[in-house]
């Protein structure tokens, strides 16, 4: 009972730490962004930080998963958020003297980029040396609900502060995230993870070996294909849902941000019961099932007129969405912590990461021509449409599979 009740106090201190550190990259990352708004009114340097934040993860997720496997996980996270945290205060004190040119904060983005790269695959990876088996998906709904919770009252705080504080002190809403992370972190003991491997390889050998885990596992293999193509898709969404309320429905700012508000709530609400109620033992089904409600709910937002009614219907659909993302992604990380070689976890958390990652501005890339010739709404429907598609498909062909070799 006792050994029961110091993992709840372990993992209750961690994603605390952890809560704390995303309420404050949120905020900073908001500041940062309306900052960079304001100072240049450019889209294309809004795209470009866009791209900054992203590219470390395209190229170094790769690196961060092996690292996590061969180096200490603990260590890697409290060095990656101390680093961010550094470097939010080494700028803030630059600002504080310097009128700094704006180029400046892609610098910023780009080593917040990295720092959340090495960071995401120890994190993830740290869970189930400390979680008990049977109870992955509630602490993984914890740490969603948390991270949804950060998603909704990040930008909040950073707003309030950047209104009433200059950036240069904004900025150091990050140290004390990071600081409160890495001490949370530093005083809970992890298990020793024994590692199997004995011979040492190349980087690349051990890349594939990440790969290999779900070339081996046929029903992991199917689920993170279809969430490859689907993400092509779903993942440049998030930067439409402005344009469908400025442009589409010609409402204010004010309705914009009603909506992110109904993403996050729907995000809450299933973390909600993932972490409390819910008890999932077909995790491949569940994480599949999110796929199609993930397609059917972009599908309905294109559908939806450009009334008031309409926009109603297009933030309930927006609740949707967060809470169709949940159910896909929780499922498959307590399927893959449960698993995965612990050893070589960090290396499978790198090629999810990457899937998201490549899949963002990829898909923007061929998405944003599109919506921009034939209206955002109508790219809502073809997302949804080809995400129905692609994962019933990808379903078919592996069941077809599956009952041929039983």
């Amino acid at each position: 009972m006792l050994k029961k009740e110091k993992w709840k106090l372990q993992f209750t201190m961690i994603a605390l730490g952890q809560a704390v550190s995303m309420l404050g990259s949120h905020g900073v990352q908001f500041a940062l962004i309306w900052w960079l708004a304001e100072k240049t009114s450019s889209p294309l340097m809004l795209g470009i930080s866009g791209l900054v934040a992203y590219l470390p993860m395209s190229l170094l997720s790769p690196l961060a998963g092996i690292m996590a496997d061969r180096l200490n996980r603990k260590a890697i996270s409290i060095v990656s958020d101390m680093g961010m945290g550094i470097t939010a205060m080494l700028y803030a004190l630059l600002l504080s003297v310097f009128d700094l040119p704006v180029w400046t904060v892609f610098v910023m983005l780009c080593v917040r980029g990295i720092g959340s790269t090495f960071q995401q695959p120890a994190i993830q990876s740290i869970i189930p040396q400390l979680v008990p088996e049977d109870q992955l998906i509630k602490t993984n709904g914890w740490m969603q609900l948390l991270n949804a919770g950060a998603f909704l009252f990040g930008p909040v705080i950073g707003a309030s502060l950047y209104a009433i504080f200059p950036m240069s002190v904004v900025l150091l809403s990050d140290v004390v995230g990071a600081v409160f992370a890495s001490a949370a972190l530093a005083v809970v003991k992890i298990p020793k993870l024994e590692r199997k491997e004995t011979k040492k390889s190349g980087m690349l050998e051990e890349f594939k070996e990440g790969v290999q885990i779900f070339r081996e596992d046929k029903k992991l293999l199917y689920l993170v294909t279809a969430e490859a193509f689907c993400m092509f898709f779903y993942a440049p969404l998030s930067s439409f849902y402005p344009l469908m309320t400025s442009d589409y429905f010609d409402l204010s700012a004010m309705y914009g941000s009603a909506v992110e508000l109904a993403f996050a709530v729907g995000m809450m609400a299933s973390s909600l019961l993932f972490s409390s109620v819910l008890k999932i033992k077909r995790k491949i089904r569940t994480s599949f099932i999110g796929l199609f409600g993930m397609g059917i709910m972009s599908a309905v937002c294109g559908l939806v007129p450009p009334v008031m009614i309409g926009w109603a219907a297009f933030a309930l659909c927006c609740t949707g969405l967060g809470t169709f993302g949940n159910i896909h992604m929780i499922p498959l990380t307590a399927y893959i912590q449960e698993t995965a070689a612990p050893e070589k976890m960090g290396r499978a958390f790198s090629v999810l990461t990457l899937i998201s990652s490549v899949t963002m501005p990829v898909g923007l890339l061929f998405s944003s021509p599109i919506a921009e010739k034939t209206g955002v709404d109508r790219w809502f429907f073809i997302s949804g449409a080809a995400i129905v598609i692609i994962t019933a498909v990808i379903l078919c062909r592996y069941r077809m599979k599956y009952r041929k070799r039983r």
